[in-house]
């Protein structure tokens, strides 16, 4: 009625209630602007003070600020940890919207000379000595990419960069730290995955691909995909998802759907590279994610 003020906003209404019910024996609080550590002379007996109650229960001043959400992404420093459940509502797989769909699972992605590729050692020799763009003549080493030949999950990247031009390496740079994480989020550690880009070598100072480039390097990448089967991928950036989708819809309308590459469910995020740019970015790609972990999860069940 004007005669008090509190500040409330850091509990739960029904808290709020039984605090001021409990303190004021439901007569409501008699106003005082002035701090005391002791009880209202018109409290009832045995009552404690109810503004010590408030800040005890941490609405006070000085209570500590209440703590923020933040995501495993959003935590750049954060130690590789276990996958921890989203605390907020997710979309089941299940219902998750359904995207673009690119080839059908009965037909071979590529055949001719690459289908002679059995291996992803004899698919990464065969890049070695590629000619088919100019690219192999700027760059320092090849990057054909790493990790588990039986990997469920496969990132696909854009292109390589410096860093992992030196090494021929997939995202081992700053991005590449980042992506670690990401996975470590989702409780799948970098060696159980496989990653690579669309492009096996570094484009002359990180310019955007030719379309030339990308047609002498999918064949690679598609062979990669047939012998790996993984069951979801995940395109990292706009132009993996455009590249394996065969669009030129925006990142923003691709995200948050099942596409299927080839009968592979795939799911497509911002560039870790991006994130670095737009801390905003992070919440969206723990999403996506999450969608990718979730499809993993219900391909196991049904396995």
């Amino acid at each position: 009625m004007g005669e008090s003020e509190l500040v409330l906003d850091t509990l739960a209404v029904d808290d709020v209630l039984k605090l001021i019910a409990g303190a004021s024996g439901g007569a409501g609080v008699r106003s005082t602007t002035v701090p005391s550590r002791e009880p209202d002379a018109d409290l009832p007996p045995g009552s404690s003070d109810w503004r010590q109650a408030l800040m005890n229960a941490g609405a006070g001043p000085g209570a500590p600020p209440p703590r923020q959400a933040s995501t495993p992404i959003e935590q750049e420093s954060m130690p590789k940890r276990s996958f921890e459940a989203p605390t907020e509502p997710v979309v089941e797989h299940s219902t998750a919207v359904t995207g673009i769909t690119v080839g059908t699972p009965s037909v071979e992605m590529f055949g001719g000379k690459l289908s002679s590729l059995t291996t992803l050692e004899a698919i990464a020799a065969d890049i070695a000595k590629c000619t088919k763009c100019p690219l192999y003549s700027t760059a320092l080493n090849p990057v054909p990419g790493e990790g588990n030949p039986n990997a469920d999950l496969m990132c696909v990247g854009e292109a390589p960069g410096a860093t992992e031009d030196e090494t021929g390496r997939p995202f081992i740079g700053a991005a590449g730290q980042l992506l670690t994480k990401i996975l470590a989020a989702i409780n799948l550690p970098r060696e159980q995955v496989y990653i690579c880009n669309v492009l096996k070598h570094r484009p002359p100072g990180n310019r955007n691909p030719m379309p030339q480039e990308v047609t002498a390097c999918s064949p690679y990448l598609i062979r990669q995909i047939e012998l790996i089967k993984p069951k979801v991928i995940l395109a990292l950036g706009t132009f993996a998802a455009q590249t394996l989708l065969d669009t030129k819809t925006s990142i923003g309308k691709l995200r948050g759907q099942v596409h299927r590459y080839y009968g592979v469910p795939l799911v497509v995020t911002y560039h870790p590279a991006a994130l670095l740019r737009n801390p905003g970015w992070k919440r969206p790609t723990w999403e996506d994610v999450q969608l990718a972990r979730r499809i993993l999860d219900s391909s196991n069940a049904g396995a």
